[in-house]
């Protein structure tokens, strides 16, 4: 799951959201020196994660990628579910994505003193080129995939993978359909949980 799926999995807690979007740049122990809402988050974040990565239909997207893109096959099939969230967006919420996108970009700045260093280096970029609505469309997914080329110094064409998609659209949205049911409920327990 990428940035829009864990927002979206995180609940209405605004804190929460802020945790589990800027996780990924939080190592170690050192979550326990957050706000307990936002450590809650980071822990959401983790627990999305190792769901996804061990999930048979993830892994069945994943394998899709593999031979080519190897390592990163993950990523990638985590950016591909980010365009079927926003694609199918209606289907999962009653406030439009657009509506979504600008109340998270406007968490992100009010809690501005909260983010880690590479979050609020990447956020200007993410508010200016509206990220979350971009992966809705194959355009805005093409964009999102040439920014992660240059982010890994272009170890893997990841951009190319657009050609994958296009060929194979029709079984990665039936896969993404039918686990994104089951981590909705994985979450709504570890949220308890937590």
């Amino acid at each position: 799951m990428n940035f829009l799926a864990h927002i979206y999995l995180s609940g209405d807690d605004d804190l929460v959201k802020i945790g589990n979007f800027m996780a990924d740049s939080i190592r170690g122990q050192s979550y326990n020196d957050y706000l307990p809402d936002i450590k809650k988050g980071i822990l959401l974040h983790r627990a999305i994660d190792t769901f996804t990565d061990a999930h048979p239909i993830f892994r069945k997207s994943k394998h899709r990628l593999h031979e080519k893109y190897g390592h990163y096959s993950g990523v990638i099939i985590d950016i591909f579910y980010d365009h079927f969230l926003a694609k199918n967006w209606k289907n999962y919420s009653a406030i439009s994505l657009e509506e979504t996108s600008s109340a998270f970009y406007e968490n992100l700045q009010i809690n501005y003193d909260l983010l880690t260093e590479p979050i609020k280096k990447m956020m200007p970029f993410m508010i200016a080129q509206n990220w979350l609505v971009s992966y809705a469309t194959i355009e805005g997914l093409t964009m999102i995939l040439f920014q992660m080329d240059h982010r890994t110094k272009n170890r893997v064409v990841m951009h190319e993978s657009i050609l994958e998609l296009k060929e194979f659209y029709f079984d990665f949205e039936n896969e993404f359909t039918q686990f994104f049911e089951e981590i909705r409920l994985h979450c709504k327990e570890k949220i308890t949980a937590l």
